[in-house]
């Protein structure tokens, strides 16, 4: 909102400085600042609120050191850090931007399911929340309604460098040719990356054209449930991280400055012409969204870190999957997810394998047998006698060495 009025002072009353809101460096600050003000000032207040109306957590013991401290801190903080997102999102991003709207929707609906969660949990005495049917149908209600908007609207598009022979032919008869006037057209292509492979892209309609080129006009069904798939998988991931304190935040916080990288080299032609990466037009505000974002969950760690004042429930944890995973898609790096989110792969995976294991065994010997301590795997950690302030601190440090490969993979093919 604030960018349409000083747009508009701008203008009409050439009102100084109003311009600087026309740069994206500008409001991305601006957001991340507002942001960080908005959950740590304001976030007290709510915590207050949720003490009052004792929204606590309730403790199931799993013989865990610290855990019966942890009883009564209040949780559903995830309101903070919708709020603190929004708020500077509604006032410094243009609004009618395809990717602006879309994270907006997932950031409600996300927050919906989990805060409906949380309500059975907390209100209705029911531990087990809300079915995991429902969670599951909520999420791929928005695998669809985001898959779908990305592969139809007419704003999502790409534009691709000419062959090498044309730029040659630009560049010899001008030199200092534009980086702009060495790509094509805008178009629309179900085209991703894919890292650590020759030329670093995959056309999603080649599952299906191989077998016939006819069977392209499909390809929509094949990119719908890739969608499903991601949104499913990293906001499970993003929640079974969120168990001890200041974990889900912090990395998530890693994750999304990253996709942040990706989403401004993307769209600024020059950097996609030196990185020969694939640029996205308009994918550029999405930018206010990831600064408003991280702002969001580093003031939230504020009250989260050890001893957590606050945890953010599912209200939380469920919309900070569904962003991070919409934002990749966005930017077209849903396949560096396994390595820039390796600690959710690596907390869901923890799972999988210690609950297949158990049935196997269980099964083959009569008695169920573990591979982990306990899962997901921070907990792992704990019952091998980790302090839950280490572990915290040592998966932010494979967070960052995750995000530090991500980005050299723009370079590497």
């Amino acid at each position: 909102m604030l960018y349409y009025l000083f747009e508009y002072l701008e203008k009409q009353f050439q009102l100084p400085g109003a311009s600087l809101f026309g740069f994206l460096t500008f409001r991305a600050a601006f957001a991340m600042i507002l942001s960080l003000l908005i959950s740590t000032i304001y976030g007290k207040r709510i915590i207050r609120f949720l003490q009052k109306q004792q929204v606590g957590e309730t403790i199931r013991d799993l013989g865990l050191k610290g855990q019966v401290e942890k009883a009564g801190t209040p949780t559903m903080g995830g309101i903070i850090i919708i709020l603190a997102t929004l708020i500077p999102v509604l006032l410094l991003a243009k609004l009618e931007n395809v990717y602006i709207i879309l994270l907006i929707v997932t950031t409600l609906w996300m927050g919906t399911i989990g805060f409906i969660d949380d309500y059975i949990k907390k209100f209705k005495n029911d531990k087990e929340g809300l079915k995991g049917r429902f969670k599951i149908l909520g999420q791929v209600g928005l695998g669809v309604i985001v898959g779908a908007t990305l592969f139809f609207h007419s704003d999502v598009t790409i534009k691709e460098k000419l062959p090498l022979v044309e730029q040659q032919q630009i560049l010899k008869a001008d030199a200092n040719a534009a980086p702009s006037k060495l790509f094509g057209s805008e178009i629309h292509s179900t085209k991703t990356t894919i890292p650590f492979v020759k030329g670093n892209e995959f056309d999603y309609s080649d599952i299906i054209t191989w077998i016939h080129p006819s069977l392209g006009k499909y390809a929509w069904i094949i990119f719908i449930l890739v969608t499903i798939l991601i949104v499913t998988a990293v906001s499970n991931g993003a929640n079974l991280t969120d168990g001890i304190d200041g974990l889900a935040a912090g990395t998530s916080a890693i994750i999304v400055l990253t996709l942040g990288i990706f989403a401004w080299v993307s769209s600024n032609i020059i950097f996609s012409d030196y990185l020969n990466i694939m640029y996205i037009p308009r994918v550029e505000e999405i930018t206010i969204y990831i600064a408003a974002f991280a702002g969001a969950l580093i003031g939230f760690l504020w009250y989260n870190t050890f001893p957590a004042q606050v945890f953010m429930g599912d209200t939380g944890s469920l919309t900070i999957g569904g962003i991070i995973a919409v934002i990749a898609i966005a930017v077209r790096k849903e396949w560096l997810i396994p390595v820039l989110c390796g600690i959710f792969v690596a907390e869901n995976l923890s799972v999988v394998m210690q609950v297949s294991w158990f049935k196997y065994t269980k099964r083959k010997y009569g008695e169920g047998r573990r591979i982990f301590k306990m899962a997901p795997l921070h907990h792992h950690f704990q019952k091998s006698g980790y302090h839950e302030s280490k572990i915290t601190t040592r998966f932010w440090i494979v967070g960052i060495l995750l995000a530090i490969i991500s980005i050299v993979t723009l370079k590497i093919r």
